[in-house]
């Protein structure tokens, strides 16, 4: 009996359920002649009718043309004459008939910007919105005057106003004028920076990490700044910048940075692979810092079966600390090139100075001690090297992990005389650009070219780890990993004296996470400057953008070699 109860009142339920799906009432707004935007904005005005009964639409009907005359007004049209009708049945309807007439155009506009920001030229004076004989629009309207008022609070113009605000609508004469003056007042000063919480580091290291100096003229995009220095710094885990005008005196902005240190140490474990190298393990340690003047100092080690490194290194923050830097570095790498047809041990120890220019270039001073006993084929030897280098690189995307447009310059270059702690006369370049454009948004041409060589009159004296050795996933793909070399009598693979190796590839996107590729490889190691012969292969792939960059696979066959199709896999930006 109770369920019986039940199901009846659920049914009951459902019932009226249905009803009120049923009973729904509908707009239909029709504009002649035709008008989508129009249509569009009295729809948006008037919203959802909801369940309204016959009789309560024929009570609202007016309210609707109310808001469709407000709808058609914001977009230029007073003179719109709106016919309400309604219908009954299931689905009640409210139809609305508007004949919007002739619009409103603009004739006089007036808009200016008076004070200190007139003279600033990067405060700029939205001049292309409203023009004389465009119907007028008053979101566009609302617009201009809500750019002037953001750019008033950007460049620090906090006491800024309209002395004139005016849009005066003539429908009879289906005109309407336009005055916006704006009275920017005196510029705000950002003033003096208060670092507060449980920072450890030395005041003046915190008063460099600071892109502005006190008394500078306010800008939002400077208080950005200093938040993102100090996130990107490494020694914080929180930090929250306030720069409020409300607490300025003088219109000077104190500038109050809230810190919360991070830990000071962070350990990371990493596992890998690649068709170069096969799998390979990663590990690194840092300590963020060490003292008060932010000192901070880290080991990288990395682990596969033709090669494993260890390196250690000390950095000493220079100014400013955020991108100079002096650093004492050592390493040590033994590795198997070619194949096994080339050992190295290699003990490398100096100290690099890290510049970054107002270029935006990356500059790189470094001092190189290498120590390096190697094996050439039957041949074995000890190389000792005193090494002063530069290195420059640029890049320029629109994103770090996934670009769609953008390119990178690297140039290197180090040398060493004979006698001066070093056993051969040797320079050392190479140079590596790259470069990526996507046109129609799916449509990606990649470009790379690599450049390198040695300069020496004891080519034999130079070690394996300073020779040249093409192929593999980041060279020519459809060679094996350091297999296209110069080679001595046993035909052993010893590198050459320069490389050259270039790459075009074409992309297409068939998903946002997902392209297919098609590419040439060409490039090789060799020891002639005269006509080298260079090995070619084409080839197909597949692209995954992972959090990381794209993961990629390619299948690659050579042109100038009997192997069939090889398998690449390598990740990581393109740029």
């Amino acid at each position: 009996m109770h369920l019986s109860l039940i199901g009846r009142i659920v049914a009951s339920g459902l019932t009226l359920l249905v009803v009120s799906s049923a009973t729904a009432a509908e707009l239909d707004v029709n504009v002649e002649p035709s008008n989508a935007e129009l249509r569009e904005n009295v729809e948006n005005y008037i919203g959802e009718l909801g369940d309204r009964s016959e009789r309560e639409l024929l009570r609202y009907s007016r309210i609707a043309q109310q808001q469709a005359q407000k709808a058609l007004q914001a977009l230029g049209y007073y003179n719109g004459q709106i016919e309400s009708e309604v219908t009954g049945g299931e689905n009640p309807q409210l139809t609305l008939r508007i004949e919007p007439g002739e619009p409103v155009r603009l004739r006089n506009i007036t808009v200016r910007v008076e004070g200190p920001a007139a003279e600033l030229r990067a405060f700029r004076v939205p001049r292309n919105t409203l023009n004389a004989g465009a119907v007028l629009n008053h979101g566009q309207y609302e617009e201009v005057k809500q750019q002037i008022l953001n750019q008033a609070s950007r460049y620090g113009f906090f006491d800024g106003r309209f002395k004139s605000q005016r849009l005066a609508v003539d429908p009879a004469a289906n005109a309407a004028d336009v005055e916006l003056v704006f009275d920017s007042g005196p510029r705000y000063v950002l003033g003096d920076v208060r670092f507060e919480g449980d920072s450890p580091f030395d005041p003046d290291l915190l008063a460099r990490m600071v892109p502005f100096e006190a008394g500078t003229p306010y800008d939002s995009e400077l208080v950005a700044d200093l938040n993102q220095a100090m996130q990107s710094s490494g020694y914080f885990e929180g930090v929250r910048v306030d720069a409020n005008p409300a607490n300025a005196e003088q219109q000077r902005i104190p500038v109050a940075v809230q810190l919360t240190t991070r830990e000071p140490r962070t350990l990371g474990l990493g596992l890998g692979y690649s068709t170069d190298v096969g799998p390979r393990m990663r590990f690194d340690f840092l300590r963020h810092w060490v003292n008060p003047q932010g000192h901070s100092y880290g080991i990288e080690s990395e682990l596969s079966a033709p090669r494993q490194n260890v390196g250690l290194y000390y950095d000493v923050p220079l100014d400013p600390p955020l991108t100079d830097k002096l650093r004492y570095a050592a390493g040590y790498q033994y590795e198997q090139l070619a194949d096994n047809d080339s050992l190295s041990q290699l003990l490398t120890v100096g100290p690099e100075w890290h510049r970054k220019l107002s270029s935006g270039w990356q500059r790189v001073w470094s001092l190189k001690w290498r120590h390096e006993q190697y094996e050439l084929g039957d041949d074995s030897g000890v190389s000792t090297l005193l090494m002063p280098g530069v290195a420059y690189s640029y890049l320029r995307s629109d994103n770090r992990i996934d670009p769609s447009r953008g390119y990178r310059l690297e140039f290197e270059l180090a040398a060493a005389k004979d006698g001066a702690l070093s056993d051969a006369d040797l320079i050392h370049a190479n140079t590596t650009l790259k470069g990526l454009i996507t046109l129609a948004e799916r449509h990606r041409f990649l470009g790379r070219v690599q450049v390198g060589g040695n300069w020496t009159d004891e080519y034999t004296n130079v070690p394996p780890s300073l020779r040249y050795f093409a192929g593999g996933d980041q060279s020519v793909r459809g060679y094996d990993y350091q297999s296209l070399s110069p080679t001595n009598s046993d035909d052993d693979r010893i590198g050459g004296r320069y490389q050259l190796a270039v790459s075009a590839e074409y992309q297409y996107s068939v998903t946002d996470k997902w392209r297919v590729a098609t590419f040439v490889d060409q490039g090789n190691a060799f020891n002639s400057l005269e006509l080298p012969s260079l090995k070619s292969s084409v080839g197909l792939g597949v692209r995954w953008v992972s959090p990381v960059g794209p993961i990629r696979v390619d299948l690659a066959h050579p042109l100038d070699d009997d192997g069939g199709v090889r398998l690449h896999f390598s990740m990581g930006p393109e740029l």
